[in-house]
């Protein structure tokens, strides 16, 4: 597992949508498995969950985003990666799972 945690300032949908666009086209094997939206007065989650076939691990990895705003406050993101390990009882062969969250750096 990885994990990426960022505090972004600007429009709250602009970055949805940089995310969005930016993982989906930066692989070809990337799919949007499902989202979530919330809203509570001010305060707003966004919540995505995307896979991709990882050619350096052999298998598929996952990489979760979660958004979070309250009001006009910076926007928070944590993104975590799952499933490069290609082991029964202990975690090896991460590669892919690093490589995905590379994508997202990118885009931020």
């Amino acid at each position: 597992m990885a994990k990426l945690e960022h505090t972004l300032s600007g429009d709250f949908n602009q970055w949805l949508r940089k995310i969005e666009e930016g993982i989906l086209n930066g692989s070809m094997s990337a799919s949007l498995e499902d989202s979530s939206d919330f809203r509570n007065g001010d305060a707003r989650c966004s919540v995505r969950v995307f896979e991709r076939y990882s050619y350096a691990g052999g298998n598929r990895v996952s990489l979760s985003v979660t958004l979070f705003q309250n009001g006009d406050g910076p926007i928070n993101l944590s993104a975590i990666t799952a499933g490069g390990s290609q082991a029964l009882f202990f975690k090896v062969n991460t590669w892919g799972e690093e490589a995905f969250l590379d994508k997202l750096r990118e885009l931020l």
